[in-house]
């Protein structure tokens, strides 16, 4: 069995993230729509993270940094950076999890904890830029 270091995955996925189409085509949205299961419960809940705001999903913090989508002529795919951390009382906040989730490769770079599976579904609410008047 080969074991990666986790800096060497984290580099491994942003090289594949840069081979995918989606950056030269994909258009920025403010809302990353996530999944999560809790697995003591076995409860599946849909999460909407407004960019830059704080969602909670059981003892976890949730911050969607960024969310492309490619446009619907080109090959479906969204892809979201995710800050996640676990807050439990009396204790420090600790970060488990930072950088890109894919909706077509979950398990590319997926959350790892003992109770709670992340991933992305969708980018929603597009970010329309308005080109200054001349």
């Amino acid at each position: 069995m080969t074991f990666i270091k986790k800096g060497a995955f984290f580099a491994l996925a942003a090289a594949c993230f840069q081979l995918l189409p989606l950056g030269a085509n994909a258009e920025p949205h403010q809302i990353a729509v996530l999944q999560g299961l809790d697995k003591v419960t076995a409860r599946v809940s849909t999460i909407e993270a407004p960019l830059g705001d704080t969602v909670t999903f059981g003892t976890l913090e949730i911050i969607a940094r960024h969310c492309d989508k490619r446009p619907p002529e080109e090959t479906p795919e969204s892809a979201a950076f995710l800050d996640i951390w676990e807050v439990r009382p009396n204790e420090p906040a600790k970060s488990i999890f930072r950088g890109w989730m894919f909706a077509s490769s979950p398990a590319l770079n997926a959350l790892e904890h003992p109770v709670y599976d992340v991933w992305v579904l969708d980018c929603k609410g597009l970010i329309v830029e308005e080109l200054p008047e001349e």
